[in-house]
């Protein structure tokens, strides 16, 4: 495996608060980071003056992950710019929230279409432009085994994650690419608060044995395990939840 020097990682979702704080904890292990984004460039653009302020090296890049055109150019970018991808980081999904029997097809479609498609494609091309030593880190949800109602496209489109992250890491057998799955539970991003009330967010901070959110830089602590020196944890999904059920 080259040195966490020389490694270069996309991001997807990197306008995000988990995407965010990932970019920022990969260059600080001194990765460079292409920032991707779909329709937030000044979010992006400040994760990038984020990281380059504290001494990294970041660009931010454009495209809708779920068009294999758009993903293939973020991965060209990576590659001239910083000279090939070791990791892809896929924080990128979106999260309509309603019963399955309200739920409208349409959204439900998009759902699917972001979250599954998106993954589908972006893994495709990092296990065909993946550097040996690389790693592919898909992002799932507690909520596949938590099961909390309103969350049924989100979870079944999550569950497709864990299993396309499964397969994959056994057709790279020879490979020397590692392909897991961050399974977040609730986490203190502007998504998670969105819609909810004070009392709902106490109770669901109360739902585990530490009593708190879990906060983005969390997540990030576990994504740079995968992405440098795990290479023995392959083929998994890391539920990263402090304890929830």
């Amino acid at each position: 495996m080259s040195s966490t020097t020389d490694r270069v990682a996309i991001v997807t979702g990197g306008s995000g608060g988990i995407g965010r704080s990932v970019a920022r904890r990969l260059a600080a292990d001194g990765v460079a980071v292409l920032v991707h984004y779909n329709g937030n460039k000044d979010r992006a653009d400040e994760t990038v003056r984020a990281v380059t302020e504290a001494g990294g090296r970041a660009v931010a890049f454009g495209a809708d992950i779920a068009e294999e055109p758009e993903a293939a150019a973020l991965f060209d970018a990576a590659e001239q710019r910083f000279g090939g991808v070791d990791v892809l980081v896929h924080t990128a999904g979106i999260m309509p929230l309603a019963p399955i029997a309200e739920l409208d097809l349409d959204v439900f479609d998009k759902v699917q279409r972001v979250n599954v498609r998106g993954t589908f494609v972006v893994d495709k091309l990092a296990a065909q432009r993946l550097r040996a030593g690389g790693a592919i880190i898909n992002f799932s949800t507690s909520m596949t085994r938590l099961q909390a109602p309103g969350y049924g496209a989100y979870a079944a489109s999550k569950g497709a994650v864990e299993a396309i992250t499964l397969i994959l890491a056994r057709e790279l057998r020879g490979k020397d690419i590692t392909v897991n799955t961050v399974a977040p539970g609730p986490t203190a991003t502007p998504l998670f608060f969105e819609g909810k009330s004070q009392e709902l967010v106490d109770q669901i901070a109360n739902g585990n044995p530490a009593q708190r959110l879990g906060t983005p830089d969390d997540i990030a602590e576990t994504v740079a395990f995968l992405a440098g020196p795990a290479r023995w944890v392959n083929g998994q999904t890391l539920y990263v939840n402090g304890g929830a059920a």
